[in-house]
């Protein structure tokens, strides 16, 4: 098969085009196309780093198509969502796609997730020429995502982010009470493995700068589980895990952590029916990259924080 590269997909890396493009072929296959020089961009080997130009021309040889077993277990519910689930989708125009990721669910698929939100997207919207992720949200965390619809729109959100004129703002719960004030964090954020080959971050000295603001906005104590507040988390940098290893080096851990958390308060959540990790991203404001009006975009709290801390419930309306 031969594709020729129009303005939607100049710029993406191959990789990444691949992935889009060729849905139901596993990754792996398609890396092993680029290392082994079958697949070729006017006729020449490439790297799957490459960045695709307007008229090159990509031949993709003949595809093998994931078998029923590699999509057994956990990412095989999420497959299922893409093929007849819907997002919910929180802003919608001619450029820009906003939902309100659910807590659990991966933005991309990969390292064992079949389907994330992106592919779920596209699944439902078989004939969009463009989507593409805008930024990203660890996969336990709730709220607004964004995808942008054309090209040029990405390119803009995208200098936004890189020049920190959004403003993302997240809600969470921590384990502990933290004061009626605003305090910034700004211990700086290196990233590690794990004996199991995990990526994880912790606060180092010679990390890269990291700056978080927080502010406390309730507190209450819940029988049988300790004391807990509500927080609102501004993102100043934009860090791997920047808000959950802040607020756990600062005393605070998020409740439902995995990986940052209180271990035992999160088993005594578990088993009082509270099963998440309570961070979501609340809004994000920018310029609209078409009219260039602010706007503000929000993605309700669900129910879960309302349970377990009730001042969340006249938060974020």
């Amino acid at each position: 098969m031969l594709v020729s590269i129009d303005a939607n997909s100049a710029g993406q890396r191959l990789d990444n085009f691949l992935i889009r493009t060729c849905k139901g072929v596993p990754r792996s296959h398609l890396y092993q196309l680029i290392r082994s020089g079958q697949l070729r961009i006017d006729g020449r080997r490439t790297k799957a780093d490459h960045r695709l130009q307007l008229g090159e021309q990509l031949r993709i040889p003949p595809l093998r198509l994931a078998q029923p077993e590699q999509v057994k277990g956990r990412g095989s519910s999420q497959l299922a969502a893409a093929a007849g689930g819907r997002l919910p989708i929180v802003y919608e125009d001619e450029g820009i796609v906003a939902i309100d990721k659910p807590a659990g669910l991966a933005v991309h698929g990969g390292s064992g997730v079949v389907s994330g939100a992106i592919e779920q997207l596209r699944a439902a919207r078989p004939h969009e020429p463009f989507l593409e992720l805008v930024h990203r949200l660890d996969r336990e965390t709730s709220g607004v995502l964004l995808f942008a619809r054309k090209r040029p729109w990405l390119l803009e959100l995208h200098r936004q982010l890189r020049e920190r004129s959004t403003d993302k703002r997240y809600l969470a719960i921590v384990n502990g009470r933290f004061p009626k004030r605003t305090k910034t964090m700004a211990s700086p954020l290196q990233r590690y493995l794990t004996g199991e080959g995990e990526r994880r971050v912790a606060a180092h000295p010679e990390g890269q700068e990291a700056r978080t603001r927080i502010t406390g906005l309730a507190s209450v104590i819940v029988p049988n589980l300790g004391e807990f507040s509500l927080v609102e988390a501004e993102l100043l940098t934009g860090r791997t895990h920047q808000i959950r290893v802040h607020l756990a080096d600062a005393g605070f851990p998020i409740a439902g952590d995995d990986k940052y958390g209180n271990f035992e308060t999160n088993r005594l959540l578990a088993k009082h029916g509270h099963r998440r990790m309570f961070l979501h991203a609340a809004r994000i404001s920018f310029r609209h990259p078409q009219s260039g009006r602010l706007m503000t975009i929000k993605a309700p709290l669900s129910a879960a924080f309302v349970a377990l801390v009730p001042a969340a419930g006249s938060i974020n309306e």
